[in-house]
């Protein structure tokens, strides 16, 4: 069983981070300096849809971002990590999956499968090297499917209000006779405030698909450094999914970091320097052991 370390941030950011190097990295370091925005390219696949991406060379490790359902590649975690790397000068790569942003195909017609298959694309054919795979939300499930297909890319792993299996769990966990109501209606709606029409709608075929990638009824065979910060007061995903996923983790180095106040974005100022920050540590530490 991975050792699982928990760290409940109460008292501010500063106090929580002063031990080790953390506590030196500068405000400057953190925010980077104004410079142009990396330009948006496309991917083409033969017989699939081309991918919208953004990407900064750089020194290895790179950082990979992988946004939530319904995201896309130009939110606030998305950005901050863009300033720090290029800070740093190390490489980083952010993308929008099959159906969402600025990429080609429809969301509805999108599965685990699907984004899946995007992220494997971006790591064999984008991505130089080892990269540490930052996955938010959803993005956190596939940073979990990506590491598995690939280990020889995957540095390290960093998750943010992981939501593993989280949909499949949702709809079993519903009473039998609502079950049966939607699997009649042929699809699934689900209250949100993250999107326009304030539901988002399964279909039936999409959860079938997604029971093919969970990942937590069995040990999850990854072994490299992962981090797993979530929010107390996520409303979307519960928290002690990344407990779930600590503990099934294969990984003698794995650490849960729980936000007392935190919500399921995570995108607050102090969350977004959390986030950056741990990268950071994670970065000293892969090229240390290098």
């Amino acid at each position: 069983m991975a050792a699982v370390s928990l760290r409940f941030c109460r008292r501010g950011l500063s106090q929580i981070l002063s031990n080790g190097g953390l506590a030196t990295l500068s405000s400057k370091r953190l925010e980077g300096e104004k410079r142009h925005k990396s330009t948006v390219q496309f991917a083409s696949r033969p017989d699939l849809p081309k991918l919208a991406y953004r990407a900064v060379k750089g020194k290895s490790p790179g950082v990979v971002y992988l946004p939530g359902y319904g995201s896309n590649m130009n939110g606030q975690k998305a950005e901050a990590l863009e300033e720090f790397c290029r800070s740093l000068g190390h490489s980083y790569l952010r993308f929008d999956y099959t159906g969402h942003g600025a990429s080609e195909g429809v969301l509805a017609e999108g599965t685990i499968g699907t984004w899946k298959k995007d992220v494997l694309f971006v790591l064999d054919e984008l991505a130089e090297g080892p990269q540490i795979l930052v996955g938010s939300s959803i993005g956190g499930w596939l940073m979990l499917l990506a590491a598995i297909a690939r280990p020889e890319k995957t540095a390290a792993l960093v998750g943010i209000s992981t939501a593993a299996d989280h949909i499949v769990t949702s709809f079993n966990s519903l009473p039998l006779e609502a079950r049966k109501e939607f699997e009649e209606k042929g699809e699934w709606a689900i209250p949100t405030k993250h999107s326009e029409e304030g539901v988002y709608k399964f279909s039936m075929d999409f959860l079938r698909e997604a029971e093919n990638h969970c990942v937590l009824q069995s040990p999850i065979p990854i072994t490299c450094p992962v981090r797993l910060i979530h929010g107390l007061k996520d409303e979307d995903v519960p928290w002690h999914i990344s407990m779930q996923v600590a503990e099934r983790i294969l990984s003698p180095d794995v650490d849960v970091i729980l936000r007392r106040h935190g919500q399921h974005r995570m995108s607050d100022k102090d969350d977004i320097k959390l986030m950056v920050y741990t990268i950071d540590d994670l970065i000293d530490k892969l090229t240390t052991l290098v």
